[in-house]
């Protein structure tokens, strides 16, 4: 625990750093990815050029500072951080690299005010965090490596499988190479694929699983990103017998297994993870809505799977929004989604399991939606990689 004087200084400096939080950050990623050039590869550059990545850690540097003696007050934030991390296989020496060069920008941004009190109260401050952050990661990670077929760190699996789904989404099947299995894992959950050579660099990218927990693979399902390096990378140079590495699945964007009704609200390749949560919810017996928003039918993914379900299961049904329909596509509306489209696949009390993911514009209608028709906000999921961006903009 911070001392009473260390969490005064913190809490009278948060505004001052609110103000250059973004100088901050700008100074920061150079520092650190000089300093320490084995950390560029958990971090996606992609992020980093549309400066989403430096607003998030801003954002998340004030908002510890702000709550610096209540901190239960970031249990779901903190969570959230530590399932990224551990997706991405962090570790303890990394946070000594970040917390010196986040210091070394503080300092270099406010100058003659970043008295050695002030730095000394932050570097407190950041080990304190950084300690709560690692003992969460390597509780995981000891868990992860108990389970059966479950590891610790990185694993070598093999493609054994690629299907396309669409005409921009492709999934890929891996198996493990040491042939011990794989563990189970919570629907919606994600993992991290790390490539050692594309484009002359380690890259590693989040994918969420897009199927129901098994014993023999694990599956992603990709779209193809017009600019996306590591998507067309999969698509273009990936081939059959072809081994990468994979982390552990993480995550706590997951179905919750009660009765209530599961509603399912996806845009384009955020139904990857829906149909992991399909799949598994489909044999429970509660009502499920499936809603899926695309382009057109040539871009919806797994729409025959889906259907498929639906004849079998009566209490699957589903409702097909196209953007941009072609005179072969049969949607069930056009357009996008609106309120009085998911009005109707409610109940009246509103008392349902909410599931939306997609594009930003598209999460951002969802949600609107969502609170508009009054379902209760615990009940409301979303889940998006990359840095939080407020949905509510």
């Amino acid at each position: 625990m911070l001392d009473a004087n260390i969490v005064k200084i913190i809490k009278s400096t948060v505004p001052v750093l609110q103000i250059h939080a973004n100088e901050i950050t700008k100074v920061f990623y150079p520092l650190l990815f000089a300093q320490h050039p084995d950390v560029v590869p958990y971090f996606n550059q992609t992020n980093q050029g549309k400066g989403t990545q430096p607003k998030a850690l801003a954002n998340a540097v004030i908002a510890y500072g702000a709550n610096i003696d209540e901190l239960g007050n970031l249990s779901e934030a903190v969570n959230k951080i530590v399932q990224k991390h551990a997706s991405l296989g962090i570790l303890p020496a990394q946070y000594d690299a970040v917390g010196g060069c986040l210091l070394q920008a503080i300092e270099t941004v406010l100058g003659a005010a970043a008295t050695d009190q002030i730095m000394d109260a932050w570097a407190k401050a950041y080990g304190q965090l950084a300690n709560i952050l690692i003992a969460a990661e390597e509780a995981i990670y000891t868990n992860n490596e108990k389970k059966t077929g479950g590891w610790r760190g990185e694993r070598e699996f093999k493609l054994v499988k690629r299907v396309d789904e669409s005409s921009v989404i492709t999934s890929f099947y891996f198996e493990p190479v040491d042939g011990q299995g794989v563990p189970e894992y919570a629907a919606g959950q994600f993992l991290t694929i790390i490539l050692d050579d594309v484009k002359g660099a380690q890259i590693r990218r989040n994918y969420s699983l897009s199927d129901a927990p098994n014993q023999r693979y694990l599956r992603i399902s990709v779209k193809r990103e017009p600019q996306g390096v590591v998507s067309n990378h999969l698509h273009n140079n990936l081939h059959l017998g072809n081994t990468v590495k994979l982390t552990h699945p993480a995550g706590d964007f997951t179905l919750r297994e009660n009765n209530k009704p599961l509603i399912l609200v996806t845009g384009g390749v955020g139904i990857t993870p829906a149909i992991s949560m399909l799949n598994i919810a489909a044999n429970s017996g509660r009502d499920i809505r499936f809603i899926h928003g695309a382009i057109n039918s040539d871009v919806h993914a797994f729409k025959d799977h889906v259907n498929q379900l639906a004849v079998t299961h009566d209490h699957i049904s589903t409702l097909y929004i196209y953007s941009d329909p072609q005179q072969h596509c049969q949607p069930d509306a056009t357009g996008f989604i609106t309120e009085q489209l998911i009005a109707q696949q409610l109940p009246d009390n509103r008392d349902v399991e909410f599931y939306l993911l997609g594009p930003m514009p598209f999460m951002r209608a969802a949600l609107k939606i969502a609170n508009s028709l009054g379902i209760p906000q615990a009940q409301i999921h979303y889940e998006f990689f990359g840095p939080s961006e407020d949905l509510t903009a």
